[in-house]
């Protein structure tokens, strides 16, 4: 009988994700769904330290403010109900004044500054094409933060400016971390504002981009994301009920591929272990004081204990032993 769908497959990538290295994760919400998922496979992540961020020349100045250190200039400052935020992060870095906002800022850059320098993986999710300017100095803005219209000029980058963008920041990258590796995915995630057939002209722009960005450097990696999605999953069941996100089914999905293509073995024989772990954290005992809970808390303990030499489990231990500590 014939196959009714493409079942999309990727192939092994040659470079690798293991426990031990450490992975950032910059861009629209697919970077944060699979950057969760990492951290809490126990990977050290950094996920969307400046908020969601989804074209790519906004990603890309982002990443330079990390790379160089960057003060935040108050130019890109900007106020709306009540609260200040800047042009180039998402409205989750805000404060109530300039000075705590520049602060804040100022935090976050130096503590992803200090991330990026040794990183061993930078994953990189476009959600969009299309930018909007501001008609005062024409720079590229990240976020809108509820500006009226008319304040902007909105187009659509092409694959040249994607890629001129790219490069720029890339060289400096690897001036600070010779030995970081690069993912690039193009977000799932439906820019229905746009319309349909402009969120595809955007989203052809992106994966063009990625593509020969993919053959140009040795060091990056495309992961389909999008392709998943559209052509292997490719049912409204897998989004959620605003018909633009992918649902927990579909992350979940695409989260297995991304562990087949770019987990290490050791870290793809850790995932059931962990599993088994999260499983028994989340059980909830009607009585903890018995002598049944008590022996499963120290079995627990005995589990936490082997994984020990393959990642930081010191939370975990802590957690038990303090039950532990309770019923006796």
């Amino acid at each position: 009988m014939s196959e009714f769908r493409t079942v999309l497959n990727p192939p092994r990538s040659n470079a690798k994700i293991g426990l031990k290295d450490a992975v950032l994760t910059v861009g629209s919400c697919f970077s944060d769904a699979i950057g969760h998922r990492l951290a809490a496979y126990k990977i050290n992540t950094c996920i969307n330290p400046f908020g969601i961020l989804y074209n790519p020349c906004s990603v890309h100045k982002a990443l330079l403010y990390a790379i160089e250190n960057q003060t935040v200039s108050q130019d890109t400052f900007v106020q709306w109900q009540g609260v200040y935020g800047s042009y180039d992060f998402h409205s989750e870095l805000a404060a109530l004044d300039k000075e705590e906002l520049a602060a804040k800022l100022h935090e976050r850059v130096r503590s992803t500054y200090s991330f990026i320098k040794t990183t061993n993986w930078l994953m990189i999710t476009y959600g969009t094409a299309w930018v909007y300017r501001r008609k005062d100095n024409a720079s590229i803005v990240a976020n809108c933060h509820k500006q009226p219209a008319s304040s902007f000029d909105k187009s659509l980058l092409s694959v040249d400016e994607v890629m001129a963008s790219f490069q720029d920041f890339y060289q400096q990258l690897k001036a600070i971390n010779p030995k970081v590796n690069i993912i690039l995915t193009v977000s799932p995630v439906r820019h229905l504002k746009d319309t349909i057939p402009l969120n595809a002209v955007s989203k052809s722009v992106l994966r063009l981009a990625c593509h020969q960005l993919s053959e140009r450097f040795s060091d990056l990696y495309y992961f389909p994301a999008f392709e998943i999605v559209t052509d292997d999953l490719r049912d409204y069941r897998f989004y959620k009920a605003d018909m633009i996100h992918p649902s927990k089914e579909a992350e979940t999905y695409i989260w297995a591929k991304f562990v087949e293509v770019f987990g290490t073995e050791d870290f793809i024989q850790f995932i059931p272990r962990w599993e088994e772990i999260l499983t028994a954290f989340a059980h909830k005992p009607f009585y903890p004081e018995t002598e049944a809970h008590q022996r499963f808390l120290g079995q627990l303990l005995q589990k936490l204990k082997h994984l020990q030499s393959l990642v930081n489990v010191d939370f975990e231990v802590k957690s038990v032993q303090n039950q532990i500590k309770i019923l006796k």
